[in-house]
């Protein structure tokens, strides 16, 4: 099995706190999707642009990678739902690099409900292997699903 490459977007940390449990349980290497232009304000005005975002298919600016891809076979992608689908940050990096022959892995971070986030990933990486998506639900910082059921999941990657 080839390299894994653990990448991941999160505004309020919570992907964030997956993809290091995650990297601390496989060795996996681990890179952050930062846009060039931080989002700011509150929680509430950042959801509000977002929506606006997601709504007119903006696709943020993002800092470089420090990794090449060609290096890895596994991408294990973590975003967090923003307006149904994933965050503008993650739409500019899926629509920037090619992924086609990888496997990729998508964990989804939520406030409720995963709307249709795996199946925007699969149709715009159609020449990939999308699968063992897993959808994680929080209440503000707090996962909500049980911590055996991440573990589980970690494990079979």
């Amino acid at each position: 099995m080839g390299k894994k490459l653990i990448l991941y977007y999160s505004y309020t940390n919570n992907t964030k706190k997956i993809a290091e449990k995650i990297q601390k349980a496989t060795n996996a290497d681990i890179c952050e999707i930062e846009t060039v232009k931080p989002y700011t304000g509150d929680y509430n005005s950042v959801v509000d642009q977002g929506k606006r975002e997601v709504d007119r298919g903006f696709k943020p600016e993002i800092k470089p990678l420090p990794v090449n891809l060609e290096d890895y076979d596994t991408i294990i992608i973590g975003t967090p739902v923003w307006w149904y689908t994933y965050a503008p940050a993650v739409a500019t990096f899926l629509f920037e690099y090619d992924l086609s022959g990888k496997t990729i892995i998508p964990f989804v971070t939520n406030g409720g409900w995963i709307g249709h986030t795996l199946k925007d990933i699969k149709k715009v990486c159609k020449n990939a292997a999308v699968t063992n998506v897993i959808d994680i639900r929080f209440n503000t910082d707090k996962m909500v699903m049980p911590e055996s059921n991440l573990e589980k999941w970690i494990a079979s990657l």
